[in-house]
């Protein structure tokens, strides 16, 4: 593998090295040694083509105008020498560089050989039926395409007999997936480049058989690739602007949507998308419109297809007769009907409605944003009323939760984040506020009142809305105030939920409300509580408005400015009395009187310990009396069902106030305190255990609560008490670990998780359970899933309560993408929602907050599983085996061999409750590790996870390897040796792909776990046998061991430095190679390369060696020209995650070996990547640039060039919270503060009161003078006005502009600040300072910035400017400048 790096050669790109260091002369010609080539042994043949075609490009690329002309015939005629070769065949990254070297030609060079080369391809192409050619074809056709993308203008002649010649080579690559993803892709290209001049009947020949490969090939690259080139047919022709056209694309696209994979769903949605956006007319009189077509030659008609009553005219009835067709024309309301009326079909999958998602939101981003904008109250309607009321979505629980999810990403991530500026998202919330919540109760006849699930949404989306404005809320504060307290009125237990969390979000966001709003909510609820004898709905207003003012007391401690002692003791007595009088209260009016106390009391336990730490022993008491000794079981079975239901009832309602307890005053969970709370749950454990199961449904007049049976309130209960247990173990004192640590709850937890036995929740659950129809858990969509839990959610795992987590660099994404968190929806079973757990809403916690609740059956198995991990570690040897062993069985049992489903649930369960147990003992919670090192016990553990570790599901394997790992951690040298090699021997022994991806992982999870240091005796054998893998040709194995091998290289360090040299080799090799990419022949491999991209791997491995060699890379020539050249690649490439890799390989080479890497073109890099619209690519281009500004700001900014100001301001404007901007201007400020001091006043001044228009575009320097503050006061309104008088500006700002987003301008504030801080601690050391004379001739200017700030009407800049004006008068006292006149 040495020699591999040996002859590997760098391309042009962000390299630093010497010009004619490596590199032949320009004049020069390179010619392939074919006899040299062919005499090499196989496997170094690919490797000499690819130095060879990648030295090739980088003369290419070095070439002028004029030598390109001068050496154009005999560079074509090498490239054509390589795309004929035989063997060794091209690979895509030869293919990929033969194009670019093609395009760059003629794009730079003279285009006189471009019939000549198009015309060689096409030659290649057409070159009889021999399918041992299918290499050669498909290099030409790549190549065919990338000539017509760079000069297809030039060619418009031979773009006819250019595409047939394609069209005809798609049915001898039949047995090619490649090559057919290719041949489309090269259309694509080539009408792309033609355009409108592209021969009507080719252009319908085109159409029909991409079509045709859209909705039946099997391979994911062919269907995408087929629905680009139909996009790219409708974008850039005419010919498919017919109502006929659509019809006939929708057909097409409804049958792509329902692919396995998601990115033909987002080609086929992007596809509709431009078809949709392509028919919109703002006119509402006539939406179709008859218009003639031009008749055509008869010699291009007869080369149009006639066979497809959709893809070709009708046929004349006479010569002379002129056909007419529709054209497609669709107002905003009408392109919204055409994606409901699919997504609302009771036979549309889960799949097809992700894509429809996406074609929602492709829509909405490409229109002019005026016009989403101006529709938004259209958008809404249709949302909340087409989606969310539709019955068909409405009584199926999962897909309504699944439909509220795409509407919130709809409204929030799309039309709020990427569409509205802040003006805009105010006029959204306005809408919402008088359009939607202002109609109910329903005030006027004409108006209908609007349904529980249009309330739902937006209630949902406003919170979204009041969230991302904050402050700026408070001008609507009084209408949306009054809004929500009306909401809070309505009879849904839904609604409720979702008007108190958005009512605390408004509290949150407007704290002058908070008061207000909390008299409004117990002043109403005391009222209602006195009518509840009566017939009027009294009891569930009075249940929402406690829910509504206990989301406000849980306010009160991140705003305690605002909060008021006398509301919250106010509140603590009323719920009191309720608890008292409860008992003299008839059942159901006792019942509503109990539960609001306990809302109550659990708001007020969110306060935080220094409310809560004097009311313990009032607290205990009521719990006690609450949650009693259970009677005998003979004395319940007596009870009739309300009385159940009831005692159910009160506990679930004590339990939560506990629960808000625990969470929020960890401090005063002392052992006393543990110990007495967990006898109350010991207490109502038992009680569970004498309440009698009752098969029969309950009669609705015997139900306590209408909508809740008594099974469905045990369920709750029984969450509660898991819960609570959990919370317990993990933050309780740890000597009272001990006690709660009793055998009782691990068999508890394992009857709850892992008991053979499972009632499904549905019909439809229990078809889907048959061994027949059963094929993957993760598609059931049935909001149960079998008794699945709702911690695994695809590959990532939900941490348990008081795990340290860091975050995976690889996994982080922006919140803006929303795209892929479609996709990501319908990876579990379990959908949340806020109703689920009432609770949640107290909690101010921000993981938790963002998580949504998972139902109450399935919070039973997470809790369940949370209370094993702590549980089962600190238990004696002989009760672990035993459980073990208990959990062994469960997973053989009979009768889950004859229900797959419930199989598949409790085979998840059990592996993350032993992988919770082994965080627990490694050490990465809070509570006590406990001891798994017992042989017998280990034993155990190590089958079972070696099992889950080779399971055909990749989630189970996942979570199987990770325990392994784990377990070697806490288990010692010995035990991590045998196993090491116990996993080698298996791997050579074992054929199956899923065995040997599943122990290739856990010999990385292995070495990450047990550390460098522990593992480095077993480095040399790990190292070569996932190399070997590496090449293994099933996509699964080969993927697997990539990564691996990059857990391995990290964990190493150092030591792994050894094994770069081979290592790399072989990644350059699985980065070429045909079998290790989605362009394989193979569908197979194509398929799963889709899902699981081997070049993301390759490229996140390359990452990995290069922070194993580190500075070592300044004196490792050969390694760094390998690793410049893969990555390089990575920049050429099409996969936005591929090129985020590459971005952060460039980081971290330009951090160890600045020296050889070129500043201004990786500058350039980062301003490019600044700019897109994929978050993560932003947020490393920003850290990048933030890191090169720690070394030399001044440097960054010269080499970037102008303009590159106004981008910084403009990205932190669309992203506000990107931290690396922040930094990288805070690093800016504390490097020039002193020395560009006049520029920084100046720039502040300016970004305060820079305008941009509200399509985020930049309004030219006349225009920014005419947006004055918003102005509060007389006073401070005429003054700015004479200011403005006197310097002769315009007072009236343009209403089509606007300031930037107020988070801004409060950290351009935060800056001034600073920078006024800086400067003074200069004139402290130094009273001549240049800086501080600066401050004192500008200090007019500074301070009348604090003073606009100090009257706007957002908080956080009026605090601001008034710190600033305090600020400046400290620094102006101490300063010995006093005698300024500007003072």
């Amino acid at each position: 593998m040495s020699r591999s790096t040996e002859s590997f050669s760098n391309t042009n790109g962000i390299h630093g090295s010497t010009p004619n260091q490596g590199q032949a002369p320009k004049t020069s010609k390179i010619e392939l040694d074919v006899p040299k080539l062919h005499s090499l042994p196989s496997e170094q043949q690919n490797l000499y083509l690819l130095t060879f075609t990648l030295g090739l490009e980088k003369q290419v690329f070095s070439l002028s105008h004029d030598e390109i002309c001068l050496q154009q015939p005999h560079i074509t005629k090498q490239l054509l020498q390589i795309v004929q070769l035989v063997a060794p065949v091209p690979t895509r990254v030869i293919r990929n560089s033969l194009g670019k070297c093609w395009s760059y030609m003629l794009e730079k060079g003279d285009r006189k050989p471009l019939y000549e080369s198009i015309n060689q391809l096409l030659g290649i192409i057409s070159a009889g039926k021999n399918e041992k050619e299918l290499h050669s074809r498909h290099a030409a056709v790549y190549c065919l395409g990338e000539v017509y993308k760079a000069a297809g203008d030039s060619a418009i002649t031979l773009s006819e007999v250019s595409c047939s010649s394609l069209l005809r080579l798609v049915k001898l690559a039949q047995n090619h997936v490649g090559l057919r993803a290719a041949i489309y892709r090269a259309l694509e290209k080539s009408v792309g480049s033609v355009q409108g001049s592209l021969d009507e009947g080719t252009a319908r020949e085109i159409w029909k058989t991409a079509r045709t490969a859209a909705s039946g090939d099997k391979a994911a690259l062919v269907q995408a690739n087929a629905c680009r080139c139909l996009e790219r047919l409708i974008s850039s022709t005419s010919h498919f602007g017919a109502a006929n056209d659509f019809e006939a694309l929708k057909t097409t696209i409804w049958k792509t949507c329902d692919s396995p994979s998601a990115i033909p769903r987002r080609a086929a949605a992007s596809c509709l998308a431009t078809m949709l956006v392509k028919g919109y007319s703002d006119s509402a009189v006539s939406i179709l419109k008859a218009k003639p077509k031009k008749s055509k030659k008869s010699g291009k008609n007869q080369g149009a297809p006639l066979d497809d009553a959709d893809d070709g005219p009708s046929r004349p009835e006479s010569p002379a007769t002129k056909r007419s067709v529709v054209k497609l024309e669709l107002t905003f309301p009408a392109i919204l009907a055409q994606l409901s009326s699919y997504y609302v079909r009771s036979s549309t999958s889960n799949r097809a409605r992700a894509a429809i998602t996406h074609c929602y939101v492709q829509v909405l981003q490409r229109l002019d944003h005026s016009v989403v904008q101006a529709s938004y109250g259209q958008l809404v309607e249709h949302l909340f009323s087409e989606l969310l009321s539709n019955s068909s979505i409405s009584y199926d629980r999962y897909r309504l939760l699944l439909t509220r999810k795409y509407v919130q990403k709809i409204l929030t991530n799309c039309v709020s984040s990427q569409i509205l500026a802040e003006s805009g998202r105010l006029s959204a919330a306005k809408t919402l506020i008088n359009d939607v919540l202002k109609n109910y109760p329903q005030a006027v006849k004409e108006t209908a009142e609007p349904s529980k699930q249009v309330l739902v949404g937006a209630l949902t989306a406003l919170a979204s809305l009041i969230e991302s404005l904050g402050s700026v809320f408070s001008s609507l504060g009084d209408a949306c105030q009054d809004a929500l307290v009306q909401v809070l009125r309505h009879p849904s237990y839904t609604v409720q939920i979702s008007a108190a969390y958005c009512l605390r979000a408004f509290v949150l966001a407007c704290p002058q409300h908070l008061i207000h709003c909390a008299s409004i909510c117990m002043n109403n609820a005391t009222r209602e509580l006195a009518h509840l004898s009566t017939g009027r709905q009294s009891h569930r207003r009075c249940v929402g408005f406690a829910n509504g003012l206990a989301a406000v007391l849980s306010v009160s401690p991140l705003q305690p400015l605002y909060g008021s002692l006398e509301i919250s003791s106010r509140a603590l007595f009323i719920a009191t009395e309720l608890l008292k009088s409860s008992g003299r209260s008839e059942l159901r009016v006792s019942s509503t009187q109990v539960q609001v106390a306990w809302i109550l009391i659990g708001g007020l336990m969110s306060m935080g310990p220094d409310f809560v730490k004097i009311h313990v022993s009032q607290l205990l008491l009521l719990w006690r009396n609450a949650l009693p000794k259970p009677l005998t079981k003979e004395n319940t079975a007596q009870r009739d069902l309300a009385e159940l239901s009831y005692l159910t009832h009160v506990r679930e309602c004590a339990l939560g106030s506990i629960l808000s307890f625990l969470e929020s005053n960890q401090r005063l969970v002392t052992l006393d305190v543990s110990i007495r709370i967990a006898a109350l749950l010991q207490n109502t454990t038992d009680f569970l255990e004498t309440v009698p199961a009752r098969k029969k449904d309950e009669d609705a007049s015997t139900r306590i609560i209408p909508s809740l049976q008594l099974a469905d309130l045990i369920v709750m209960v029984r969450r509660r008490v898991l819960q609570c247990y959990t919370q317990l173990m993990n933050f309780g004192p740890a000597s009272g670990a001990d006690t709660l640590g009793d055998s009782k709850l691990l068999n508890l937890a394992v009857a709850l998780f892992a008991d053979p036995m499972y009632a499904p929740s549905s019909l439809e659950s229990s078809i889907a359970n048959s061994t027949a129809n059963f094929e993957s858990i993760w598609d059931i969509a049935d909001n149960g899933g079998f008794g699945i839990t709702g911690l695994v959610h695809g590959q990532n795992i939900r941490p348990l309560p008081g795990e340290e987590t860091t975050v995976d660099p690889n996994d982080r994404r922006s919140a803006d993408n929303c795209l892929e968190d479609i996709d990501d929806t319908l990876m579990s079973p379990i959908r949340g929602a806020r109703e689920h757990d009432s609770v949640h809403i107290h909690i101010h916690e921000g993981v938790r907050v963002q998580q949504l609740p998972d139902p109450p059956a399935t919070e039973v198995v997470n809790s369940a599983i949370g209370l094993f991990a702590f549980v089962f570690p600190s238990q004696s040897p002989k009760v672990q085996e035993f459980v073990l062993e208990q959990l062994t069985t469960h997973l053989s049992a009979g009768t889950l061999q004859r229900t797959p489903g419930r199989r598949a649930a409790v085979t998840i369960n059990t592996a993350m409750a032993l992988l919770g147990a082994l965080k627990v003992a490694a050490g990465e919670t809070r509570a006590e590790s406990g001891d798994l090192k017992h042989p017998a016990v280990e034993r155990t553990l190590e089958a079972l996870l070696r099992t889950f570790a080779i399971d055909p599901d990749q989630h189970v394997r996942h979570i199987g390897y990770e325990g392994l790992g784990r377990l070697c951690n806490t288990s010692g040298n010995a035990f991590t040796t045998n196993e090491v090699n116990l996993l080698i021997d298996l791997i050579v022994s074992n054929r199956d792909p899923n065995a040997r991806a599943g122990y290739a992982m856990a010999l990385g999870s292995i070495h990450s776990n047990v550390g460098g240091m522990a593992a480095g005796l077993h480095l040399r054998k790990i190292h070569g046998v996932l190399l070997s893998l590496c090449g293994d040709p099933h996509p699964v194995v080969h993927c697997c061991a990539i990564a691996a091998l990059s857990q391995v290289a990290e964990s190493s360090g150092l030591a792994f430095s050894g094994y770069v040299s081979s290592t790399l080799g072989l990644l350059a090799q699985a980065w070429s190679s045909d079998t290790h990419n989605e362009e394989s022949a193979s569908l197979g491999t194509s398929n799963t390369e889709i899902e699981r991209p081997t070049p993301l791997v390759v490229a996140r491995a390359i990452n990995s060696m290069i922070n194993v060699l580190g500075p070592d890379l300044q004196d490792n020539s050969k390694a760094r020209e390998l690793i410049v050249s893969l990555v390089d690649q990575f920049d050429g490439d099409e996969s936005l995650k591929v090129q985020a890799e590459g971005l952060r390989c460039w980081e971290h080479m330009n951090l160890y070996d600045p020296g050889h890497v070129s500043l201004e073109v990786y500058v350039k890099l980062l301003q490019k990547y600044l700019r897109s619209s994929d978050g993560l690519t932003c947020a490393i281009a920003a850290d990048g640039l933030y890191n090169l500004a720690r070394r030399n700001v001044q440097l960054v900014f010269q080499v970037a060039g102008e303009g590159f100001e106004e981008q910084i301001w403009l990205t932190l404007n669309d992203q506000p919270d990107l931290d690396g901007i922040r930094n990288l201007v805070e690093t800016w400020l504390s490097q020039t503060s002193l020395t560009d001091a006049p520029q920084w006043i100046l720039r502040i001044q300016q970004v305060l009161t820079k305008c941009i228009a509200k399509q985020t575009e930049m309004v030219p320097q006349s225009a920014k003078a005419a947006a004055e503050p918003e102005l509060q006061d007389e006073e401070v309104a005429g003054f700015a006005t004479n200011e403005t008088k006197e310097k002769g500006t315009a007072v009236a700002p343009d209403p089509s502009q606007e300031l930037l987003q107020w988070q801004v301008r409060v950290f351009a504030l935060q800056c001034l600040s600073n920078f006024v801080a800086t400067v003074g601690k200069d004139l402290d050391l130094d009273s001549e300072s240049i800086a501080g004379q600066v401050l004192q001739s500008k200090v007019g200017d500074v301070i009348r910035m604090a003073f606009h700030a100090s009257t706007s009407s957002v908080v956080e800049l009026r605090v601001g400017g008034l710190k600033l004006i305090n600020q400046i008068l400290k620094v102006m006292e101490q300063s010995p400048l006093k005698g300024s006149t500007q003072r």
